[in-house]
């Protein structure tokens, strides 16, 4: 599925509004950024055993990897993402993934990210150099 974001502004990324904004606007529609996960099991597996360790996806947004992942074998998968829209899968929590001190440490044996961090170093640089795309 091919989505048109000539709209968007990556100015926006780092703020909660944008996203909310964003998935209300997108209603029902689920989307993974990337890959799915049917092509990153391989190298999930490689680094994250199928074993109940527990496996945090930051940015998880709409996407349904994490469903993906539990029908893979996954069986602690929490989900967080800036957005309280994002539609809720499993374990699912609001949060600004800049901040993690709500888990203790070595709470996860694996951390996915798919593109929070990239996204987010863009609206930085952007917001630094006053630029608006």
């Amino acid at each position: 599925m091919m989505r048109d974001v000539s709209s968007c502004n990556t100015y926006d990324y780092g703020d909660a509004q944008h996203w909310d904004a964003r998935y209300v606007q997108e209603g029902d529609s689920l989307f993974d950024w990337y890959q799915r996960y049917s092509a990153l099991c391989p190298f999930i597996r490689n680094f994250i055993p199928l074993t109940s360790s527990p496996v945090l996806v930051v940015g998880s947004g709409n996407a349904v990897m994490s469903e993906d992942m539990a029908k893979d074998g996954y069986e602690d998968i929490m989900n967080i993402d800036i957005s309280s829209v994002a539609i809720p899968q499993l374990k699912y929590k609001q949060m600004d993934a800049r901040d993690m001190s709500f888990f203790p440490d070595e709470s996860f044996d694996g951390i996915i990210d798919k593109g929070t961090e990239s996204v987010y170093l863009l609206w930085l640089i952007f917001k630094i150099h006053g630029i608006v795309y």
